[in-house]
């Protein structure tokens, strides 16, 4: 009876010990899995799949069908919800990398650059495997289909993507550079791949190619044009680029379009708003280490503080005295501006952007001031940043001539140093915008 009662104790610890690890190990797997998810997740709000791949308002996450514009005409994103037939449920892990890093689909099909695969070829193993796992077991499926890009003849030859990519893609995942610190290896890690911020922020080709991948180039990040909004210069350049804003400037403004007196607006503000608001810290941080060590590159404008100190407007010092002509520029900015930019164009703090000494405003381009005075904008919603302000569009309260004159007003006040606006970049902007 003792020797069974034995064997019957033995036994139940054998099942236990068998029943027991497994469990364990479930429990492992599921946080393993869970991490993998949250990693996934995060990566896909900064590197804004879901901004790219999803229509504005009310659009199905993920599901594509939102037009990117291009100087060839829109090329509408994909699907990429886990659908087996619409979206990429029946892709393999080597089907997404190699989407990811070379711009190919199943089937051989090649991607038109406006997916940002020139940047993803940089991005890790680790990263795809939890972006992809994210997508395929996080995201609802969607049979959603998005419309067929159809670019004119021969651009509408995807076969010859295979030369663009022969040409100018560039080849090999980001490797940490010797003698940088894991943090500036972080932030360049982050800008080259997931933050793309190259596709926008770099000049690009007569081919759509951007002319630069990294730090190694002049060219890398100083500024373009892209859907009429102008992506300004991220380099330690004094006027119109980085260089009298500090690490932890950029670092706000990542997360919330607001710092040192500056607002994102166009498609900036969406770009805070939808997807790099979601940054952490740390990376905000990383991101604006390396962002500073840029050297300066295509200095444009300028901005002298010293010129403040010349009395502006009527008052006391003086002696309450106005021009005895005032530009239309002045007028003009007396009239629909002030109230918000201050007279002084110093703004509000966290309401209204400065216009002394902003980057926006000292750019060779001025693209982005011309549509915003003609469409107006809107700031970003962000978790952490102040509420979004909007900007009224005054195409039907100024002419082309008042639009150029208040423009060349502020470029060349209160300090700024920059090129005239002329009334032919007015019309040539509101002809293109319509």
């Amino acid at each position: 009876m003792k020797s069974h009662c034995l064997s019957y104790r033995l036994t139940a610890l054998a099942l236990a010990t068998c029943t027991l690890a497994p469990c364990a190990w479930a429990q492992s797997d599921a946080l393993a899995n869970t991490d993998l998810l949250g990693r996934g997740e995060y990566l896909a709000r900064i590197g804004g799949c879901a901004n790219c791949h999803t229509m504005p308002r009310d659009g199905i996450p993920f599901a594509g069908g939102r037009p990117v514009s291009t100087p060839l005409g829109p090329i509408f994103s994909t699907n990429i919800t886990p659908d087996p037939v619409h979206g990429i449920g029946g892709y393999s892990i080597d089907d997404f990398k190699r989407v990811m890093r070379e711009g190919t689909a199943p089937g051989n099909r090649h991607l038109y650059p406006a997916m940002p695969y020139t940047a993803y070829t940089k991005a890790s193993d680790e990263d795809l495997k939890a972006l992809f796992s994210y997508l395929m077991r996080a995201v609802p499926a969607s049979t959603y289909a998005p419309p067929p890009t159809r670019l004119p003849f021969p651009f509408d030859q995807r076969w010859a993507l295979r030369f663009w990519k022969a040409a100018f893609l560039p080849s090999g995942l980001y490797v940490d550079k010797p003698g940088k610190d894991a943090e500036w290896n972080r932030g360049a890690y982050l800008v080259q791949s997931f933050g793309h911020c190259g596709s926008c922020h770099t000049p690009r080709g007569l081919a759509y190619q951007e002319r630069a991948y990294d730090e190694t180039s002049r060219l890398f990040l100083t500024g373009m044009v892209n859907d009429d909004w102008h992506a300004t210069n991220l380099t330690g350049a004094q006027g119109a680029g980085l260089g009298r804003s500090d690490a932890a400037a950029i670092a706000r403004f990542l997360r919330t379009g607001h710092a040192d007196g500056k607002a994102a607006f166009g498609s900036m503000a969406e770009e805070v708003e939808q997807s790099i608001q979601h940054i952490s810290e740390a990376d905000a941080r990383a991101v604006a280490k390396y962002l500073k060590t840029l050297p300066a590159q295509r200095e444009e404008g300028a901005y002298t503080p010293q010129a403040l100190a010349a009395p502006v407007g009527p008052g006391p010092r003086n002696g309450d005295r106005t021009a005895d002509v005032e530009s239309v520029g002045a007028r003009v900015y007396t009239s629909f501006c002030a109230q918000c930019h201050q007279p002084d164009g110093k703004g509000v703090a966290e309401v209204f952007p400065r216009l002394v000494g902003n980057a926006s405003v000292l750019s060779d381009d001025a693209t982005s001031l011309i549509r915003l005075v003609v469409q107006g904008g809107r700031g970003p919603r962000s978790a952490s940043g102040p509420s979004p302000q909007v900007m009224p569009g005054f195409d039907s309260a100024l002419t082309d001539v008042q639009t150029a004159q208040v423009l060349t007003y502020v470029r060349q006040s209160w300090g700024n140093r920059a090129r005239p606006v002329t009334t032919n970049d007015v019309t040539t902007l509101k002809r293109k915008l319509r």
